[in-house]
């Protein structure tokens, strides 16, 4: 499991408290937990969350990578193709004026 990015203790005090239901199966049988948000997040969300940001800014790929520790570009994709959607969706606000 992820080392935790601030303790519960800290994101309790920030109030990243919002209730998450998660809902799971096993067999026949549906489960439904609610936890807060601050129980659930790790290390690697903060890490998505940066990686991200970090090319909807602009920072080339290849940089981000770097600073990542990514290797291969396969592994970056999915981050790339968020921060193009981000973008996208930036770009529609344009449309509306």
């Amino acid at each position: 499991m992820n080392k935790k990015l601030l303790s519960e203790r800290d994101m309790e005090m920030a109030e990243i408290d919002e209730p998450i239901r998660e809902t799971y199966y096993k067999g026949n049988q549906k489960f439904d937990e609610v936890s807060p948000k601050y129980a659930l997040m790790s290390s690697h969300a903060g890490r998505r969350t940066f990686i991200c940001n970090a090319l909807a800014l602009g920072i080339p790929p290849q940089v981000v990578m770097k600073w990542t520790g990514h290797s291969d570009y396969a592994a970056m994709k999915p981050y790339i193709d968020i921060a193009d959607q981000t973008k996208i969706n930036a770009m529609a606000k344009f449309n509306m004026l």
